[in-house]
């Protein structure tokens, strides 16, 4: 059964529970919001940039639409979709589009469902649309954030481009330090970020508070409805008030829903909305804000040091997107859509903190490299659209089937729910395709790349497995052939692990080292990763013993159970069994390891297109060493290596 996860220590009641529970509020803060929370930067002045293909043209009535559409999308999207039901469906705590497809693919094992298969096709390409969000996001908050400083002095603009890139060439660099230490600097940054935006827009409002009408839904259905010409296009800016809700879901296993929730609903939600607020009612009182109505609605002296905290917040915001891509690949490559990486931890205390090298160092080319192409967020801001609003329409559609085929909820409830909600997100969607030719192709053609190669390489695995399989040959048929072999082969003293797919064929190690060296170890275990669709796996549920059908011969198969979250470490493992269980007491210490080493050469065979071939094969050039991986001791880990065909 799914449950969601608190992530609060056991405390005593009362006030100590209550300071438990505000400190995980402000650890949510700090990592959950700072997407949606820096969107108040460039959300209206990307809406009014006289540099739109489709531009909305500055007017009363405009303002108030604009602005009442802003607060209804967000009500509807982030409160409503997110808050209020998407985040009720975890996968044992954990949310984001991953969790989705393990629920998809346990659903699809379960039952066999093709539209499960498919839909879990489809979050794929969501979680691959998630890596253009990585990399989108750091270029678009930070180049909006220091953009400030053409305000504060007009002379400095053309310093913008060259800080951005020095900002975020020192924030990819010091993710391999971990966020364990400054990570308790981000929620009082982004509550005093929040404090701020929220006191500046009811300055703003206070000179013109009649934009407060603006909350009626009514004049976001009269602009919509009344203008649509013109509204229709606006969405594909005015997504920008919603993007960093899948980092909401996504975070939820750290923080629990209702630590998120009470975030949102007691400061994110009204901090924004009156920042919105205040940036209409500036307009209102003067169109020539609207070039940049967020910074101007601090007064003179203020806005350097607000340039330098919102540089902060966006920093902060970058920072969670960019560990966000780190655990999607981890997740991806546990459950065999991307090879295995290397992952360093960086928290002794934090499981989830993680570094992953080669994507650290992807991203901070591309985010490079958009800086320097785009060179302004208004620019960027027709690309970051379209991840956003493909990502929650998938989100959206996977949680109303889940809903319907796994919960059995009525149709008419389920119908009653989706129709409007995928209805919004079509729209947003459609608008955001009429700047595909303005940006919009960039999100699109990433997303495109890496499910490509994540498909690519969950099709080259399976066939490359039943390759290897032949290969090996079964497992208890090898282990017979041992007990009854004349004469009997020669026992070294010792412990051997063999690390093994699964337990019905044999190590390809082994079997060489019986044929070619015709001895085999006094005790040998014989071990199988089982990589299970949950986060985690505690140890009492780590291993499964097999004596392989003989109690004596001291060789046993230990099927080691890690959920997509956690990376394998072999020995420290190997110390969790039962020396009753295992034949006599192992070595750790001493053991030796083997692994079989595959070389990939492609093959006439037609399993899969040429292109895909070559594809699988540079692929897996970036794969971890195993012996690191699964956290073995190099000076006693030997590689034998077998060719196979794909």
């Amino acid at each position: 059964m799914n449950t969601a996860v608190e992530v609060t220590p056991a405390v005593p009641a009362g006030g100590g529970e209550r300071k438990v529970r505000a400190a995980v509020v402000v650890g949510a803060l700090g990592v959950v919001f700072g997407d949606i929370g820096t969107s108040p930067i460039y959300t209206i002045q990307t809406v009014f940039n006289p540099g739109d293909p489709h531009p909305v043209p500055i007017s009363t009535d405009n303002v108030y639409g604009v602005v009442s559409l802003i607060f209804w999308s967000v009500m509807i999207v982030v409160t409503l979709t997110y808050i209020s039901l998407v985040m009720r469906v975890n996968n044992d705590g954990e949310g984001g589009i991953m969790a989705l497809i393990t629920l998809l693919r346990r659903l699809g094992g379960e039952r066999g469902g093709r539209a499960a298969t498919l839909l879990a096709g489809v979050g794929i390409f969501g979680a691959a649309l998630f890596f253009g969000d990585s990399m989108i996001t750091p270029a678009i908050s930070v180049l909006s954030a220091v953009e400030g400083l053409k305000i504060v002095q007009p002379g400095l603009e053309e310093l913008i481009v060259p800080i951005t890139a020095v900002i975020i060439i020192v924030l990819f660099t010091v993710q391999r330090r971990g966020t364990a230490a400054v990570g308790r600097l981000f929620g009082p940054v982004m509550i005093l970020w929040f404090g701020t935006i929220g006191v500046l827009g009811i300055t703003g409002i206070a000179r013109h508070p009649e934009i407060l009408k603006a909350l009626l839904p009514t004049y976001a259905l009269g602009f919509m409805f009344g203008h649509f010409g013109i509204a229709f296009f606006a969405l594909a800016a005015i997504v920008l008030a919603i993007t960093g809700a899948e980092a909401l879901y996504a975070d939820m296993g750290h923080f629990g829903r209702k630590a998120i929730t009470r975030g949102w609903l007691g400061l994110v939600l009204p901090a924004c909305v009156l920042s919105y607020l205040g940036q209409g009612a500036l307009i209102l009182g003067d169109e020539s804000n609207v070039g940049s109505p967020f910074f101007l609605l601090a007064p003179g002296w203020a806005r350097l040091p607000l340039v330098l905290l919102a540089t902060a917040a966006t920093v902060i915001a970058s920072q969670a997107v960019i560990t966000g891509a780190y655990s999607v690949a981890s997740q991806a490559a546990q459950l065999g859509y991307l090879p295995r990486l290397r992952i360093a931890h960086t928290s002794e205390s934090t499981i989830g903190q993680i570094y992953v090298p080669w994507i650290n160092w992807v991203l901070m080319f591309s985010v490079l490299t958009l800086v320097f192409a785009f060179r302004s967020s208004a620019a960027l801001a027709y690309a970051f659209g379209m991840a956003v609003t493909a990502t929650i329409s998938i989100t959206t559609l996977v949680f109303f089937y889940l809903a319907r085929i796994k919960w059995n909820t009525p149709l008419w409830l389920v119908l009653l729910g989706a129709v409007p909600l995928l209805a919004v997100d079509a729209l947003f969607l459609a608008a955001n395709l009429t700047k595909l030719v303005h940006g919009a192709w960039l999100p699109l053609l990433i997303g495109l790349t890496a499910f490509t190669v994540m498909s690519t390489w969950a099709r080259g695995r399976d066939v490359v497995t039943r390759a290897r399989e032949e290969k090996e040959g079964p497992l208890r048929e090898f282990i017979d052939e041992l007990q009854y072999q004349e004469p009997p082969l020669v026992q070294v003293p010792g412990t051997a692990v063999f690390l093994n797919r699964g337990m019905e064929t044999a190590p390809l190690a082994m079997r060489a080292n019986v044929e070619h060296n015709h001895v085999r170890h006094e005790h040998v275990v014989i071990m199988s990763i089982n990589t299970l669709p949950v986060p985690r796996v505690p140890d009492a549920a780590r291993t499964e013993i097999d004596a392989l059908g003989y109690a004596d011969d001291g060789i046993i198969h230990v099927t080691a159970h890690f959920g997509y979250m956690e990376t394998p470490n072999i020995p420290e493992t190997l110390r969790l069994l039962d020396p009753a269980q295992t034949e006599g007491r192992i070595s750790v210490d001493g053991a030796s390891y083997f692994l079989s080493k595959i070389e990939l050469k492609r093959g006439t065979e037609p399993t899969m297109a040429t292109w895909r071939k070559r594809l699988f094969i540079a692929t897996s050039y970036i794969t971890a060493d195993a012996a690191e991986y699964f956290g073995l001791p190099g000076e006693r880990t030997v590689i034998m290596g077998e060719r196979v065909e794909v």
